[in-house]
């Protein structure tokens, strides 16, 4: 290797290192496109020939991927969205009932970190989702569930990210089709039901008010009760579609 070679390979590493850093406190996240090469050639003080030798090793690292029309953006850190987990939950729809475990533990324990560790800027952008969640169903110009389901996750997100874990926040978005998943499920089940739909809106202004007025131990229980709240529910209604269908095969002559 000469001299130029290995010159510009070391400045690479030196630039891959400080966007690196970017991505291991959460400031760049999992699908989000960089800027402009313009952008980040001013924002980090390096010549457009560096840029593209950090972008190199950063691929290579696995960190960010490169494709034609989309331009660069953070890769999943956690493998891909089709993985056999995924493939589980699809074909085995009780597994909803696991992940909603999962959802308690990481959740409860972001809103706690976001209620002790949330700048104003954060919590900024938790008002902001809420109040766009909130707005949506007090129009009632928005019924399609998946849209709801969006509104509820980014509320979900702004409190992880505020949380100030980087592995946390990371963890979550790794998940996010889960998760989604998950959030759909409750949106298209229990938001139709006024009885439900009640306590969500309670459950979801509970865990808002303890993040904001920065009560960490609420923060906590209020995630954890949200959650578990909804498995509950989720199961009772699967139960009840279960006592149906064995009434009516009996109905049909069956047994």
């Amino acid at each position: 290797m000469n001299n130029d070679a290995a010159q510009r390979r070391q400045v690479g590493d030196v630039v891959a290192d400080r966007v690196e850093k970017l991505i291991a406190d959460g400031v760049l996240k999992m699908g989000q496109a960089l800027p402009s090469e313009r952008s980040q050639c001013e924002k980090l003080g390096i010549s457009r020939s560096a840029l593209r030798e950090g972008l190199k090793v950063l691929r290579a690292r696995g960190l960010i991927k490169t494709e034609q029309g989309r331009g660069s953006y953070v890769a999943s850190l956690m493998g891909r969205d089709e993985t056999p987990m995924m493939h589980l939950f699809n074909t085995h729809p009780r597994t909803l009932f696991d992940l909603l475990e999962v959802r308690a533990l990481l959740e409860g324990e972001s809103a706690r970190l976001a209620a002790l560790r949330g700048t104003n800027a954060d919590f900024v952008l938790i008002q902001r989702r809420y109040d766009e969640m909130v707005a949506a169903h007090a129009s009632g110009t928005v019924t399609d569930p998946e849209t709801l389901a969006r509104l509820d996750h980014a509320f979900h997100l702004a409190v992880s990210d505020a949380s100030h874990n980087p592995v946390l926040v990371h963890t979550l978005q790794s998940l996010t089709s889960l998760l989604l998943s998950s959030v759909f499920a409750s949106v298209k089940n229990l938001y139709h039901r006024p009885v439900h739909k009640r306590q969500l809106d309670r459950q979801h202004a509970r865990l808002y008010h303890a993040v904001m007025e920065r009560l960490p131990i609420q923060a906590k229980r209020a995630a954890i009760d949200h959650i578990q709240s909804i498995r509950d529910n989720l199961q009772d209604i699967e139960n009840e579609e279960q006592r149906l269908e064995r009434a009516t095969m009996r109905l049909e002559g069956w047994s």
